[in-house]
């Protein structure tokens, strides 16, 4: 391995794709991006086109290759980070899609969840998984997508159901990152975290578990090869006559949340970190103990070759950045940064609360029937206020979050990993650490999804030894201290309750 090599990152997200490339420093020399379009059939529906993200995906690391000057044989390997929970199905021997991917903030199999909590498996469900029956994972999707995908006819007329041809082996079910994977290097499988929230697999003994497939009609021919997240066997190699013209290890996968976690460098139990994306996730390591929490996940925070599963509590939230989306939407600010300039014009938000429930409510509340909703406003209101409104709340379900674990665990979380595009908004990092009353870190790097996946991969292959060596890679640019009084920040959070219980239970019309 040469001193000039490098390792990439496939950094597969809900609204786009990026590939960054890295130095052994953990810096960034080059990076590339491509959004794709996001498609919503009815009302509820979410998907994703697989052809476009893989072309996406071949494309930007084309141009961050390009960028940086080097070709592929300068990649010591390949490392991915992906939107968890979204569900692909292609066929094994063309390796083209059946159907659109649903993404995991489709809400159509709500119904679905909600029988399967009326007969009383949530209980199952939850001490096999880890994981609240909701219908963001994956399973019931894949039930879905099994039971109402058009059927393919055959070379003799007949026609054959998704579930027949899966169950003869002739589909391969996968989240993004197997997707992925395959695109690159033909192999069918996935890592352990991504397994971990498919609510098909069992974060205890660590397979795939009968009951569920049986429960969700899953053909178990279907499913993908568990494997480590930073896996010294590799995944597969990229084609050296395809587009990198060389045999690149693609070597480490990674579900993004539990990359950022990675790449935050929240090695043990106790440390924590929070991303702002589409949504947020709240993961706090608990080393090889899995621990559970009301209203919260436990999840597989990553594996690794010969060493036993480490484990996470995970709170997560739905809608962050899409709250900041939705208000340019409705013409209430033309693009993200203004929203700063905005909720610095006004004092406060003059009472309104804005509980931003668009995907239902995820961590602690579950309620996939929430809807969003404003709540407190008067004739005095304006756009500023609302502005506020949504940031405001962004911090409030962190803090509901937050309040959650350190009753599961114990533990005070005193100061928090913030990594995201949103948090380059410094009003949003002080409110955070105002209102949740902790010290809100945010690193140079602020591409740590994808430096969480690029670490996994390096040291799957050796670029890197061990953890002490990417926890001196890291740098801080800027820590957020609580300046708002307890009581006051108690005060407007008990109002949040309020507001959060007018918006619970809405959509009882699907």
């Amino acid at each position: 391995m040469t001193e000039d090599s490098y390792v990439g990152a496939i950094d597969q997200g809900t609204t786009g794709t990026r590939f960054v490339l890295f130095d052994r420093a953990g810096r960034i020399v080059s990076t590339a991006y491509q959004r794709h379009e996001q498609r919503y059939p009815e009302p509820g529906w979410v998907e994703h086109d697989l052809r476009e993200i893989r072309e996406n995906a071949t494309a930007v690391v084309e141009a961050a290759l390009a960028e940086a000057g080097v070709g592929g044989d300068a990649l010591a390997a390949i490392g991915i980070a992906n939107q968890r929970e979204t569900t692909a199905l292609w066929d094994r021997e063309t390796g083209e899609p059946v159907a659109d991917a649903i993404v995991w903030q489709d809400r159509r199999t709500t119904a679905r969840i909600e029988e399967l909590e009326e007969a009383g498996l949530a209980g199952t469900i939850r001490s096999k998984t880890g994981l609240e029956p909701d219908a963001y994972f994956s399973a019931s999707k894949l039930e879905w997508l099994l039971e109402h995908g058009d059927p393919i006819r055959t070379d003799r007329g007949e026609t054959s159901s998704l579930r027949e041809r899966a169950a003869a082996g002739e589909l391969a079910f996968g989240t993004i990152d197997s997707w992925l994977i395959h695109s690159l290097t033909g192999e069918h499988v996935t890592d352990v975290t991504n397994a971990s929230r498919t609510m098909l697999y069992d974060i205890h003994a660590g397979e795939w578990d009968e009951e569920l497939l049986e429960l969700f009609g899953v053909p178990r021919a279907c499913l993908p090869e568990v494997r480590p997240s930073i896996d010294e066997r590799e995944y597969g190699r990229t084609d050296p006559d395809g587009f990198l013209g060389a045999a690149v290890p693609v070597a480490a996968a990674l579900g993004d949340q539990q990359a950022a976690l990675f790449g935050q460098g929240c090695f043990d139990p106790g440390e924590a970190k929070n991303t702002y994306g589409t949504g947020s996730f709240l993961l706090l390591n608990t080393g090889t103990d899995p621990v559970d929490g009301d209203g919260l996940l436990t999840t597989v925070a990553y594996g690794r070759t010969g060493d036993p599963l480490r484990y996470a509590l995970e709170g997560s939230i739905f809608v962050t950045g899409a709250a900041i989306e939705w208000l340019a939407d409705v013409g209430l600010i033309g693009e993200p940064a203004e929203t700063e300039r905005l909720a610095r014009r006004v004092e406060s938000t003059d009472g309104v609360y804005l509980v931003p429930a668009f995907a239902g409510l995820g961590a602690p509340h579950w309620d996939g029937r929430a809807r969003g909703t404003i709540v407190g406003m008067s004739r005095g209101t304006r756009r500023e206020h609302l502005v506020r409104a949504a940031l405001e709340s962004i911090a409030y379900r962190t803090r509901d979050v937050v309040e959650a674990m350190e009753v599961a665990t114990d533990l005070e979380i005193r100061s928090l990993n913030v990594d995201g595009g949103a948090v380059k908004n410094d009003f949003l990092c002080q409110l955070q650490a105002d209102l949740v009353g902790s010290r809100i870190v945010r690193p140079v790097v602020d591409e740590t999804t994808a430096l969480g996946a690029a670490y996994a991969a390096g040291l799957a292959v050796g670029y890197w030894t061990d953890l002490e060596e990417l926890r001196a890679n890291r740098r801080i640019d800027r820590t957020f201290e609580p300046e708002l009084a307890t009581a006051e920040a108690d005060r407007r959070y008990s109002r949040w309750v309020d507001a959060v219980e007018r918006a619970r239970d809405w959509a009882r019309d699907r």
